[in-house]
């Protein structure tokens, strides 16, 4: 089962890879933050991130993620990434994996023979492109979680209020990555996946069987 260390370890290595690969223009590199009652904090540091939650448009939530550098990881592209770990005792107690589109990506789409050659580019200078935010949240709380309506571990699209896709387990930062690399930069992973290391531990299942009924996401075990 991954420690606090583990976690910040994979977040540290996975940052220098993302570096030399050329994919990530700007960072932050993780720290342990210690706080009362045996809770360690694996994050980018203190930031206010009410605007996520507040009913704004995508544009100014990015913008202020931006200004106030509320992220691990800014892309080439300038994609946001946060990775947010909180243990208690040693044992995972919630998790927020987020990666916010640039919605600016009028000047790769306008000028697409600037970039069709490099492959770091090559899957966002369609125009039919549509930026959206994505989110793996985790929390084991008995006063948050309600079985189907609010699973422990769970991907929410788009922003949706409601949009609660069950997962079978937390994420790892390894696995967070491999997600986001694969689906939206696919052109660049397939150049580059053999220079981004790959950790091999996993948390243990948290959904429920009554979840199972449902779509979910499914976590490679």
């Amino acid at each position: 089962m991954p420690t606090p260390e583990n976690i910040r370890l994979q977040v540290e290595r996975l940052t220098a890879d993302l570096i030399k690969c050329s994919l990530c223009e700007e960072q932050k590199f993780p720290s342990i933050r210690e706080e009362p009652s045996n809770i360690k904090k694996i994050d980018f540091g203190k930031s206010d991130l009410s605007i996520v939650l507040k009913n704004e448009p995508y544009q100014k939530i990015y913008n202020e993620l931006l200004r106030t550098q509320a992220y691990n990881l800014r892309m080439i592209d300038g994609a946001l990434i946060q990775l947010m770990y909180t243990f208690q005792n040693n044992s995972l107690q919630s998790h927020r994996l987020a990666f916010f589109p640039s919605p600016y990506l009028e000047e790769f789409q306008n000028n697409p023979e600037i970039y069709e050659e490099d492959s770091i580019y090559a899957d966002i200078i369609k125009k039919n492109i549509v930026p959206f935010p994505l989110r793996f949240d985790f929390n084991c709380s008995e006063e948050i979680v309600r079985i189907v309506d609010h699973p422990q571990s769970h991907l929410t699209l788009g922003q949706y209020k409601n949009c609660r896709i069950p997962v079978s387990a937390p994420l790892t930062p390894s696995m967070f990555i491999d997600f986001i690399l694969r689906n939206f930069y696919n052109t660049a992973y397939n150049k580059f996946s053999d220079k981004i290391r790959k950790h091999n531990e996993v948390f243990a299942n948290t959904i429920h069987n009554l979840e199972k009924g449902l779509s979910y996401v499914q976590l490679p075990l």
